[in-house]
This record gives structure tokens, sequence and C-alpha cells, in this order.
């Protein structure tokens, strides 16, 4: 059942959900969405240089399982740069790496406000406790830092590619082989957060936020596979200042990918997505990524 018009208390908590959905236009427990493959390591020596490009479009806000009477309009096209080099420390692989996302953050409903520039880069990377590449088979832990130096305008609160905040990312990463033609992919994240203590006037805390990440390959070849790809976030409920916004995630959403090497050493991906369901904040209707791989 719909709810009436959005009130004060659902405004506020609409201000605290943009603050989630700005850098990568996902919900607040979801904030590196690993891809199908990424806890496969690569030889000692190799670097990747890798340019995404992510469009999300938000028709829906939702309240407690309910949608929220709209109208609600909130697009993001954000672009990121990624330079890893996979090296060994001892007998373990590891691949140092950093990621700078750039792009815009555009709401339309119930206000028109937009924010572009370069947002907040990542640093960090992975270490392989197994890595058994005849056998297809991997465990990987990782660690990142969001430094806050993106652009950010407090007067926009959460309209903005930058978040004014530093973040803790951590994921546990596992990858094995079910037969000669599929691969399975099981990642756990846990985020925690800085305080934003600038956001429109106010300081915005937030709680630690956890997901879920799964990915099933089919091996059309060596060089070829497409997959399926499930994310479940909870957690991560904000306050502004000391006020719980009620807003703890509990969302799932579904990718299909395609992903192929045209060369040798250049790898193009194609995806495809929306939200299954949203508990608290905005609701995914459309997700297209593209990603080109380029090895060195």
């Amino acid at each position: 059942m719909k709810k009436p018009v959005m009130g004060r208390e659902l405004a506020s908590k609409l201000a605290g959900a943009l603050a989630c959905a700005a850098v990568a236009g996902t919900a607040c427990a979801a904030q590196i969405a690993t891809d199908p493959g990424d806890y496969a390591a690569l030889p000692p020596g190799v670097d990747l240089g890798i340019v995404y490009y992510q469009h999300t479009e938000h028709n829906a806000f939702y309240s407690g399982g309910d949608r929220v009477s709209g109208p609600f309009k909130l697009k993001t096209d954000i672009g990121l740069l990624r330079y890893v080099h996979f090296t060994k420390v001892g007998d373990y692989v590891i691949d140092p790496q950093i990621i700078v996302p750039f792009g815009s953050v555009s709401l339309k409903e119930p206000a028109s406000q937009s924010s572009s520039g370069v947002g907040d880069p990542l640093l960090g990377g992975t270490l392989w406790l197994v890595n058994r590449p005849e056998q297809k088979q991997w465990f990987g832990v990782s660690a990142f830092a969001s430094v806050p130096v993106g652009q950010y305008e407090a007067a926009r609160g959460g309209v903005n590619v930058g978040q004014n905040r530093w973040k803790g990312i951590f994921h546990a990463g596992y990858v094995t082989a079910l037969g000669n033609d599929f691969m399975l992919d099981v990642i756990l994240e846990t985020a925690v957060f800085g305080k934003n203590d600038n956001y429109a006037g106010q300081t915005l805390k937030q709680d630690e936020s956890f997901s879920a990440q799964a990915h099933l390959r089919y091996l059309v070849s060596p060089t070829t596979h497409w997959a399926l790809s499930y994310f479940h976030d909870i957690g991560g409920e904000t306050r502004l200042n000391g006020v719980a916004q009620h807003d703890r995630a509990n969302n799932n959403r579904l990718l299909a990918t395609f992903a192929t090497f045209v060369a040798p050493d250049i790898q193009l991906q194609l995806q495809g997505g929306q939200s299954v369901h949203t508990e608290n904040g905005w609701k995914e209707s459309s997700r297209l990524n593209l990603r080109l791989v380029k090895v060195f």
C-alpha cells in the first residue's frame, strides 16, 4: 500500500538516503560491488588498467517496505578509473590498487538538484590466502580506504559526488569451480563510516553496513563468459544530528553479465540489472554497466 505524500520525517530520510546513493548509485551497504572473476588472482607482474561507466535510474522511494507516494527520480552517471598491480609478498599474491570515481548525480524529483566532478578515491588491495589456479580455487581478503577529497558542497547535502567522510571497506572473497563449465564467486563485505560534520548544516553519522555478493558464471570458452549476480545489502542506518532516520537497508538486486576478450589483452564487459526488493531508500529501476580492461 502506498503511503501518503511525503512529510517532514520522510523528507529528512530522503536527504539521508541521498548520501548513500551518490558515488556508485547503489544502496548504503554495497560500497564496492564486485564483478564476476574479481577474486581470481592473476600472476605476479600483471598490471590492469580498467575503465568503467555506470548508469543508474531510480524512480521510486521506499520506507519500511512501502513505496512512498511520488514522484521520485534520481539518475547517476559515474565513471571509474582503476589501476591494479599484481605482485608477491613472500609466498602470497597481492594486488595494490587505486580507484578514482568521477561523474554526475542528478536529482529530478521531488526537487531538482545536481552535482558533478571527481569523487572520493579508494586505495587498497587484496591478499590471497588461497591461490590454486590449477584447481580453479581462490580465497582473498581485501581492505580499502575511501579518502574524502572529492567534489563536495555542504549546501547540496546528499547530492554530491564526494561524501566528505572517511570510509573503510573490507571484503572476504571465495572462488571455486563447479564442474568444467561453471564458476561460483561468493564475497562478503562490511563497511564502516566516519562522520560528515557538514551535511547541509547537520552532522551525518552511519552505522556499519554489510553485503553478500554472489556470481555464478558459465564459461562459454576460455575467453568468454555469461554470469548472473545477486547482491544483498543490510544495515547502514543513518543519523542526522543524532536523530535516527530508520533507514536501515535490507535490499537486494540482480545483475546479468556478458564478458569477452576481443583481443588477447583487452576484455569488454556489459552488464544490466535492477533492484528486486527495497526495504528503505531509493529503488533502482535500471542499471547499465560497461567495463574495458587492458592487460599489461
